[in-house]
């Protein structure tokens, strides 16, 4: 039984991107959170070619800074075309048989399936070069393409003849090659053309005139979407979007206004989370099941544990736990951490905190670089203040700690377990567990009142039904 030969991949990821009109590589540019030349990798990746390849030209270190381990990029010094990166990818492949498949790093929705059938139709032909077409209703700006007896011509739209625009059939940029085909032909071809340039689709013919080239055309033609402008970018991006809704949907996700909602690639989402309109989940965000985010609320590389709510609130690189609280309007930070059945009211901020189990930030509150115990308690307006314009400080406040309304935490300090703090205290001395102190500075007065009062509200808060739009 014969073996078939080996494949190799390579995607054309060189190029300035002019039309983009950007200071940025056009390959750079992101699509739902993943930069735009991953997806094409992305899609070659399952049919483990023997390398994958990366041409780098412009902006060179930066995309190398994004390519997954998988990658080898290649540099191509100077941006001569796509004939020369073909050619400088050529140089570090060492083998002399085997199949060349080249991808272009500006066409984000390929799948993985055309990818194979393309390869497939390349080594049932028994031919040496395989082209990816597509029938368009509308090529503009796009390659025409004219297949005859076993040659394929590719004209460039700004070289076409009037009679050469009115062909609908274009090239996508994906070919198959024979090494040793492409070895040869890639030689042949000069720059007489108006960019100056090598044209990789200047071999079609020369290999066709010496062992046959033919077509593949898409099945999909959502997958012809190139990315040549920012027009391009968004319709791709939306493509890609919806792809990504669906998938969470099918998994047992509701989305409430798909429309609204914006989900990035790497984003994960458990069973029966429902997602309320206008919100963007972004990064390496993580969503536990049976939760309610949004409606208008942005995570960004934020983990939600099963059963909580965020609700009209933005989170920078914070974790919220199981059955915790959030907003509205509330903004958690980088380092926040909420642990079981916490809140995080209207209009307060947390960063680099620790919240215990069922502890209370209410509302209006701002609380940095401290340690908030269990059954805790923070009345509106609860200020650390944890910056002293040199160094930051941090403040500890212990379980079952009461403030009352505007009270100020001059950190270092540390409030004991059980303290009340009267309302309006400004606190720069530590106070003993158990103790009630009050006033600017801060003075303990006696022990502190009992919490049975407040502990049987929380009681009843706990057994009230939890809504969609209700905390």
């Amino acid at each position: 039984m014969s073996q078939s030969p080996p494949l190799f991949a390579v995607v054309l990821a060189g190029g300035k991107g002019t039309r983009m009109r950007s200071n940025r590589a056009k390959v750079l540019h992101t699509l739902c959170g993943v930069p735009m030349v991953n997806y094409a990798i992305e899609a070659i990746t399952p049919l483990l070619p023997e390398k994958l390849l990366v041409v780098v030209g412009h902006q060179a270190e930066k995309v190398e800074a994004i390519l997954p381990p998988e990658a080898e990029p290649v540099l191509q010094k100077e941006q001569l075309g796509t004939g020369d990166a073909v050619r400088v990818a050529l140089a570090a492949i060492e083998e002399e048989e085997g199949i060349l498949l080249v991808v272009n790093g500006d066409g984000p929705l390929i799948s993985g399936r055309t990818l194979g059938e393309l390869v497939e139709r390349h080594r049932a032909a028994g031919v040496g070069a395989t082209v990816l077409v597509a029938e368009l209703p509308d090529p503009a700006g796009l390659g025409r393409v004219a297949e005859d007896a076993g040659v394929v011509r590719i004209v460039e739209e700004r070289e076409a003849s009037e009679a050469e625009r009115e062909i609908n059939l274009v090239n996508l940029g994906l070919y198959a090659f024979e090494l040793p085909e492409i070895r040869d032909a890639i030689e042949e071809i000069g720059a007489d053309n108006s960019d100056g340039e090598l044209y990789l689709t200047d071999v079609l013919e020369i290999i066709g005139r010496r062992s046959r080239a033919v077509t593949y055309r898409l099945k999909d033609l959502e997958e012809a979407n190139l990315v040549n402008d920012r027009s391009h970018l968004a319709r791709a991006e939306e493509i890609l979007r919806r792809r990504i809704l669906d998938a969470h949907m099918r998994n047992g996700v509701t989305v409430r206004d798909p429309v609204s909602t914006h989900i990035e690639a790497g984003v994960e989402i458990g069973r029966d989370t429902v997602v309320l309109p206008g919100t963007f989940l972004r990064g390496d965000t993580k969503i536990g099941a049976d939760c309610v985010i949004g409606p208008s609320t942005d995570l960004l590389d934020t983990v939600v544990e099963d059963g909580a709510r965020v609700e009209h609130s933005v989170g920078r690189g914070a974790h919220v736990g199981p059955e915790a609280s959030v907003g509205p309007y509330a903004y958690l930070r980088p380092g926040t951490l909420l642990g079981p059945e916490a809140k995080v009211g209207a209009y307060c901020e947390v960063k680099n905190t620790r919240v215990g189990a069922r502890s209370k930030v209410p509302h209006l509150s701002y609380v940095g670089d401290a340690e908030i115990g269990a059954g805790a308690n923070l009345g509106a307006g609860t200020i650390t203040a944890n910056y002293d314009g040199v160094k930051k400080s941090r403040t500890s406040i212990g379980d079952g700690v009461f403030t009352g309304i505007n009270t100020n935490l001059i950190a270092p300090v540390t409030i004991g377990e059980g303290a009340y703090l009267g309302a309006g205290s400004v606190v720069n001395k530590n106070i003993p567990p158990g103790k009630l102190a009050v006033g600017m500075p801060a003075r303990v007065i006696r022990n502190a009142p009992g919490k049975a009062t407040a502990e049987s509200a929380e009681a009843e808060d706990r057994k009230r039904p939890r809504t969609e739009t209700e905390g």
